[in-house]
């Protein structure tokens, strides 16, 4: 029973993680950008769904919407004012961009919010049910359940929309799509945002999960390369995989080693996947 427990817990992170990397991924994917910002933009989507319930009573799963869509737009006038004159350009110049991007944007939170961890408090929580000796706590479930949507909603877009056909000829080949009549700037602006948006809904969700501050913006940033090595980098499905492996290997590896060690686990096996699969899970090879 003690495994069935610790493999729910892994399923329920692993479903968590995959939310958070999934923009992440579609980001490095089409554009070529290692998007530093994006652990500050969970931060971020954490921080709005903290006040609009400390302030307007608002439930963090609603806040999801709003945090999405604050996000998405911020990450659209990121990309098409700055990020979008360096695209194209060596991947060194791109990281040095968004990494300086993104400490305006984390200490520009640390300055209105301080450092100190704060957490959603929810006046009447779903709490947990123990069904055949297996304690589900409900709150998390439903975030996890409410991760798999977006990331579910993620992958029609880009299967089943004009727009997602479209991103995803960018990334298959930009000169080509823009000579078929692809904007390409604007599918790049389009792209960033939708990354933004999966940030700022996956930290809405994290709230009720994990404490919230600034420094923990480094924590989720790792999580989302780690989990984008392992699945396989531009692949919505591999994001989704990764996160579940990295869940259950936290888990199990918190069972055996220690809870304090699962950061340290994550780059072990970040390491090894990067000398013997670099491609990953379900990657395509001229990424690596």
């Amino acid at each position: 029973m003690l495994y069935a427990q610790i493999l729910l817990n892994g399923l329920v992170l692993g479903g968590l993680y995959a939310c958070i990397s999934v923009g992440f991924s579609l980001v490095w994917g089409v554009l070529n950008v290692i998007n530093v910002l994006h652990g500050s933009f969970v931060v971020l989507g954490s921080y709005i769904a903290y006040f609009a319930y400390v302030h307007l009573g608002i439930h963090p799963f609603v806040s999801v919407i709003i945090a999405g869509a604050l996000l998405f737009a911020l990450g659209y006038v990121v990309q098409l004012g700055l990020i979008n004159r360096v695209v194209g350009a060596p991947v060194l110049t791109t990281l040095v961009l968004t990494f300086g991007l993104d400490l305006l944007l984390n200490n520009g939170m640390l300055l209105a919010f301080s450092a100190d961890y704060r957490s959603v408090q929810l006046a009447n929580p779903l709490g947990s049910r123990v069904i055949a000796g297996l304690v589900l706590p409900l709150d998390r479930l439903v975030a996890m359940l409410l991760a798999g949507v977006l990331t579910g909603l993620l992958y029609l877009l880009l299967a089943r929309s004009k727009i997602g056909h479209a991103i995803v000829a960018v990334r298959m080949d930009r000169e080509a799509a823009a000579l078929m009549g692809v904007d390409v700037k604007k599918i790049y602006a389009i792209t960033f945002g939708i990354g933004a948006l999966m940030a700022g809904a996956a930290g809405s969700l994290l709230s009720l999960v994990f404490p919230i501050s600034p420094l923990a913006s480094s924590e989720y940033l790792s999580i989302a390369f780690i989990v984008c090595v392992l699945g396989g980098l531009g692949s919505i499905a591999g994001a989704i995989v990764g996160g579940l492996a990295l869940g259950l290997i936290q888990s199990f590896g918190a069972l055996f080693i220690g809870p304090e060690h699962g950061l340290t686990i994550a780059f072990v096996l970040l390491i090894l996947l990067l000398i013997f699969k670099p491609t990953g899970i379900m990657g395509r090879r001229g990424y690596e």
